[in-house]
Order: structure tokens, then sequence, then C-alpha cells
């Protein structure tokens, strides 16, 4: 049997911006070295495979090296697919039974707005090999669940990194975010997301980084709402809304490619 596969740039309203994410809609339970693999092939930063279950989808993502814990992409990016292809009606919330537990998303017009868990950022002290790693200096270094968090002074710094991946895979966690405040005043802060010890040099637009980045700026900021902008090359948007101990993570998507698993 054919499997259908979709390719789709999330938090992005263009085509060949934002993160690309392919999209692999399983009619049956399929082994986690044949998930890998397809990642493998398709090599994107993640591929979300979905598969129907009494009370929403089972969702699982995948890098081209591991299996991922959080995806916000992969997770905007499979809504988007549930909802173009007319697997979920509009009006219906997409739910996600995913190894973070529940995760839900709303379609709001264009938008799509993802209920994903805060992950509360704490200072530690600065890993030896990080500031030799992003040669820079911070101004604040954080841990949250997944990622360390570094503050550095401006936009401009946070734009003109040029990170020795060799290096920044010697610090432990899954990926290292560097943040600022934003230069304009139509964003609040800005990002970017190295991941080498996940198979991911840079990721585009990191949704699962912004449940720590809200947290963070909310301490820095005093409000629970920002507008947030990760500056890779490709770039994307992201509505963030802090609720209780959750986070809401508004973005675009677009389907760039559709096709069909021959294997």
């Amino acid at each position: 049997m054919n499997i259908p596969i979709w390719q789709v740039d999330a938090f992005t309203a263009q085509p060949f911006a934002g993160n690309p994410a392919a999209v692999c809609s399983l009619p049956a339970a399929k082994e986690a070295s044949w998930m890998q693999r397809i990642a493998r092939e398709m090599n994107v930063a993640e591929t979300a495979f979905l598969q129907r279950r009494a009370d929403g989808f089972d969702l699982r993502w995948f890098t081209p090296a591991v299996e991922v814990d959080l995806c916000g992409h992969a997770t905007l990016a499979s809504a988007h697919v549930l909802w173009e292809t007319g697997q979920l009606a509009v009006t219906e919330v997409a739910r996600f039974h995913t190894r973070s537990g529940l995760l839900t998303a709303t379609r709001r017009g264009e938008w799509i707005d993802l209920d994903f868990p805060l992950t509360p950022v704490a200072a530690i002290d600065t890993p030896p090999v990080l500031g030799e790693a992003l040669g820079v200096s911070p101004l604040y270094v954080g841990r949250s669940q997944f990622d360390v968090l570094v503050q550095v002074e401006s936009e401009s710094i946070v734009r003109d990194l040029q990170p020795d991946f060799r290096l920044l895979a010697g610090v432990d966690a899954r990926g290292v975010i560097v943040t600022s405040r934003a230069a304009a005043s139509d964003h609040d802060f800005v990002s970017r997301f190295f991941a080498p010890q996940s198979g991911i040099d840079e990721d585009p637009v990191t949704g699962s980084a912004h449940c720590a980045l809200a947290a963070f700026w909310r301490s820095e900021l005093g409000k629970d709402s920002f507008v947030a902008r990760q500056i890779s090359p490709r770039g994307g948007e992201l509505h963030v809304q802090i609720v209780g101990d959750r986070v809401h993570l508004g973005g675009q998507a677009v389907t760039v490619l559709r096709g069909e698993l021959l294997a």
C-alpha cells in the first residue's frame, strides 16, 4: 500500500520560508526503525508520523538522526494537513497523543493555535564549551527541560552568529537557543536555535523552543503575550501566549509538496 506524505512550510504563509516538515499519514502502526529511515530520506528538520485513533491521532516526530519528545513546527504542519485534506473539519480541534502528552491544535482563520506545555528556564553555570562554540559573551544562561537558553545583548549579535557546530554538539542538551530583545517595535524578541546534538545544525523555526522562550521573556518583560521572530535564514513568525502552565503558539502553514511513499 502506498502511503501519502506531504511537505509543509510551517510558521510562514509564504512557500520556501519558515520551517519545512514532512507529514506522513500511516494506515497502521510502523516500527520506529522504519520511521527513522523515512525521516533520514526526507532529510528535513522533522518528519511527523500520524496514525488515527478513537480520540484523535498518535503523533511521533523524527529528525534525520533521532526521535524527539516535542516538536512545534511538525505539529503545526500535521494539523494543517488534516484540515487541508478533509481528515478533520476546520471547526474540529486536532488532538495529538505524543511523548509529551496530549497536544491540541485549533484553526483560527488563516492561523493555527497550538496548545503546548510551558517549559520554565532555570539559571545554570555556563557550560565550558558554550562561549567558545558561539563566539559570544552571554548575558544569561539557563536550561529548560530540553534546551540550553542563552541571552545576548542585541538582535544583531543573534543574527550574525556563526557557531562552531562541532564544539556546540558537546553541550549536554537537545539544542541551544540564542535570544535577545527585538530591534524593531513590532516584535518582542528574536531567537535562533542550534541542535547539532540532534542532527540539525540550525533549525529554521522551532515552536517547542518558544515554550521556554515564553517563560524566560515573561520574567524579563513582565507580560504573558508576545510576537516573536526566529531569524534563521528562512525565518518565521510566532504569536505566543502563556495561559497558566501552558503556552499557545500561533502560526501559519503552506503545503509545498504532495506525494506517496512507495516502500
